[in-house]
């Protein structure tokens, strides 16, 4: 029997769909995953159909199926609801996590844990200027709005009224930089628009040009690997050392774009060409019938590439000229110590689309 039953929010994103597969194959976990979609593959979890924004469709669907939530003890917290602005993105963000904490929790009387999925937009990366690096957990915060902000402050408000109510569950947050990995319909999706920008430029004879900022080329970055993001949840949500703290998390490394740049090139066998700094939004808006053609030709998923990538998010990250670093300082100290080459990691993500069909 599962010692530990997850509750995924945002579980077909590419966070979400991640700790879906790590967790599918332990014996010590039962999942339920919460998506306004259904899972597009294989998994033992049980999917439920909730949007987190409608507060009574949340406490109703919930609440329908208290024998499901009852036994949760962990709450993994993912979704995102990108807005026009930073001001406009605080009350849906805010909202959801209440939403679902308040369906929920007090019906899971065996409540351990509550994570949120945060990153690199606590330290003020999204305002597109340089910030203090190597960003630490405690650095002040930058001038509000920040969701993350709203979320983490509201959270631990709640973990205290829920103290005085004789409940001591704990909460985590976890600050990844750079995610890569796979799902369909994700607001942030760099791996697979790249890969999917590359295949493009291929079928079209071009070579793989880079069409971000030409400083972030020799900026110093991090990514994080999604399935190593996957573990570090399981680890802070379940060692005693990271209760009710916030930790940076990336592969471990520090890289730069061109290191990375060319190895994506060799992996679909194509010269790297010039810079071209133009928005993969607007390049790409006409492409679809293209990647329609290639699908065909090579037999892969029939996805819509609009399903698959997200180019104002590519260019988002691709528009900032300036290092980017995390300090992981203070998760190594509470004993994480999973690191990954993040050079091996471009060939290792695109090798799991290519045997996915994601991508020829």
């Amino acid at each position: 029997m599962p010692q530990n039953k997850a509750l995924i929010a945002g579980a077909l994103g590419v966070v979400g769909r991640a700790l879906v597969e790590h967790l599918d194959d332990d014996p010590d976990w039962e999942v339920v995953g919460l998506s306004r979609r259904a899972p597009d593959f294989e998994t033992n979890a049980t999917f439920l159909s909730v949007d987190l924004l409608d507060r009574a469709a949340t406490q109703s669907a919930l609440s329908d199926i208290s024998d499901v939530t009852a036994d949760v003890t962990h709450i993994f917290f993912t979704p995102y609801a990108p807005r026009e602005t930073f001001a406009a993105e605080v009350a849906p963000n805010l909202a959801m996590l209440v939403n679902l904490m308040d369906a929920v929790e007090p019906a899971a009387k065996g409540l351990a844990h509550v994570q949120l999925m945060q990153g690199a937009k606590w330290y003020g990366v999204q305002f597109g200027q340089p910030y203090k690096t190597p960003a630490k957990e405690d650095d002040p915060r930058h001038m509000p709005p920040n969701f993350y902000y709203d979320q983490q402050d509201w959270l631990i408000e709640r973990q205290a009224k829920a103290q005085k109510d004789g409940r001591d569950w704990t909460w985590s947050a976890l600050r990844p930089h750079g995610v890569w990995g796979f799902s369909v319909g994700s607001a942030m999706n760099m791996m697979t628009s790249l890969a999917v920008y590359a295949t493009v430029s291929k079928h079209l004879g071009l070579p793989l040009r880079w069409p971000g900022n030409p400083a972030l080329l020799d900026s110093v970055y991090q990514i994080v690997d999604v399935a190593l993001l996957a573990r570090a949840m399981v680890w802070a949500a379940t060692a005693p050392g990271a209760a009710n703290r916030p930790f940076n998390i990336t592969n471990g490394d520090y890289t730069r774009w061109k290191l990375l740049w060319p190895r994506l090139a060799e992996f679909f066998d194509m010269e790297v060409g010039p810079v071209q700094s133009v928005k993969t939004e607007v390049i790409m808006a006409d492409k679809e019938p293209v990647w329609a053609e290639i699908t065909e030709a090579h037999q892969l998923r029939k996805y819509a590439m609009d399903d698959i990538v997200t180019w104002p998010f590519l260019d988002y990250a691709f528009a900032n000229g300036f290092d980017q670093m995390s300090s992981l300082t203070n998760i190594r100290q509470a004993g994480w110590t999973e690191v990954l080459d993040t050079e091996e990691t471009v060939t290792d993500q695109l090798q799991k689309l290519r045997d996915n069909r994601i991508i020829p």
